[in-house]
């Protein structure tokens, strides 16, 4: 006993592999979704189960072993594709098996558009959660599978809240079948627009973010009158709080944004959100973000505590201005992630006590370091130093 495991692809028929539509045709029993089974061509005559489940599939073969059998799988069986799941439970049972993939969507979608598709990065939004803001961050353009919860509708609103509605994507809907239809547009077009639910999209890639060793620059950064945590200091907290690519980070007090900016850049496969309550400083902050196309940046406008309560669970908090709520910061931050490092900054004597009381009393390894930078300026033939305030930034890392 042999089974296939046969790709339909996009879904036509037409465009079935002859292998596969010999091995259809030879079949005595086809088991696979009832859209797919609709689908199948005229002259198989096999009996046929609808069924999409792994284990269910597996035994129903194991109990039809007298059987030939073929198992229909829609879309490309190598890409987030349920044959890898039946693969394995075969391969438990000692059943033998082959896969006969078909045309896929990606190589269908690229035909049709006349470009090589050796270039793009694929990504699915099918069935998987995906984020695509930071799909277009790698540099390459981006080719969505969707289908269930996410269409091209919703990916286009993450590119659009992001500031990315001017992305150039490309939708295309029931790829293969006679109701066939290719649209392009802007990102921030497509947002509120329905598509069918078989559909994929082609993304440009993001412009550029910004390769930039951290401790950036001040005068690189919009300013305005807000308040700005200055180079020296952001160097110096990205190091205590050591962010990792993929990690969620919240900057509570963004300011100006250069530290949400810097943090942004560290967390390159993950997401930063500054929490700002002054709507000149959010607005300065999506400048910033924009200047340096860390679109994988968040500005949150509220007051923390309670504009921290919809946030997913941080791995790292940097809490720039606290209010005097910092205690509340605190038991928000714990009771989303017990094990979020935080790192505080102070420049008043009063709040070290505080941070370091209040990081003590939750359980935090508390380390101080105090920061006095100062930095020259000419005077005349000569330079002379000048004295920042001296800053003290509190890190707060759970116990093991």
């Amino acid at each position: 006993m042999q089974v296939h495991l046969i790709g339909m692809g996009c879904g036509n028929v037409d465009l079935l592999t002859v292998e596969a539509r010999d091995a259809l045709r030879a079949a005595e029993l086809v088991i696979g979704a009832a859209r797919l089974l609709r689908t199948l061509p005229e002259d198989c005559a096999a009996q046929r189960i609808a069924e999409y489940r792994p284990d269910t599939i597996c035994a129903i073969i194991k109990a039809h072993r007298e059987l030939s059998c073929c198992v229909l799988y829609s879309g490309d069986t190598g890409f987030y594709s349920g044959a890898r799941g039946l693969l394995t439970r075969l391969q438990e049972e000692a059943i033998p098996a082959r896969v006969l993939p078909g045309i896929s969507s990606v190589q269908y979608f690229s035909a049709k558009l006349g470009q090589p598709w050796q270039d793009w990065r694929l990504a699915s939004a099918h069935g998987v959660s995906c984020d695509a803001v930071i799909e277009v961050m790698q540099g390459n353009p981006v080719f969505f599978l969707t289908g269930g919860s996410i269409s091209p509708r919703e990916l286009c609103q993450q590119l659009t809240r992001a500031g990315l509605g001017k992305l150039s994507v490309v939708v295309g809907e029931n790829l293969s079948y006679p109701d066939e239809r290719v649209v392009s547009g802007a990102a921030e077009e497509f947002a509120n627009r329905s598509f069918a639910p078989l559909s994929v999209m082609l993304c440009e890639a993001a412009p550029s973010t910004r390769r930039l060793p951290s401790g950036i620059a001040d005068d690189q950064f919009l300013r305005g009158k807000v308040p700005m945590t200055k180079q020296e200091i952001r160097a110096v907290l990205l190091g205590k709080l050591a962010i990792q690519p993929e990690e969620t980070v919240w900057d509570i007090g963004g300011g100006t944004g250069s530290v949400s900016v810097e943090l942004a850049l560290a967390a390159s496969r993950g997401h930063v959100y500054s929490i700002e309550s002054k709507d000149e400083a959010c607005d300065l902050i999506r400048k910033n973000r924009d200047v340096f196309g860390t679109w994988n940046l968040s500005v949150v406008p509220g007051e923390a505590p309670d504009a921290l309560e919809e946030l997913p669970a941080p791995d790292a908090v940097f809490v720039g201005g606290s209010s005097g709520k910092l205690e509340d910061i605190l038991d928000r931050i714990c009771r989303k992630n017990p094990m979020a490092r935080i790192c505080i900054s102070a420049i008043a004597i009063e709040t070290l006590g505080v941070a370091v009381s209040a990081l003590t009393n939750r359980g935090f390894c508390v380390e101080v370091v105090q920061i006095a930078a100062s930095r020259s300026r000419p005077a005349g033939s000569l330079h002379l130093l000048m004295a920042n305030n001296p800053t003290f930034l509190i890190t707060g890392v759970p116990h093991d």
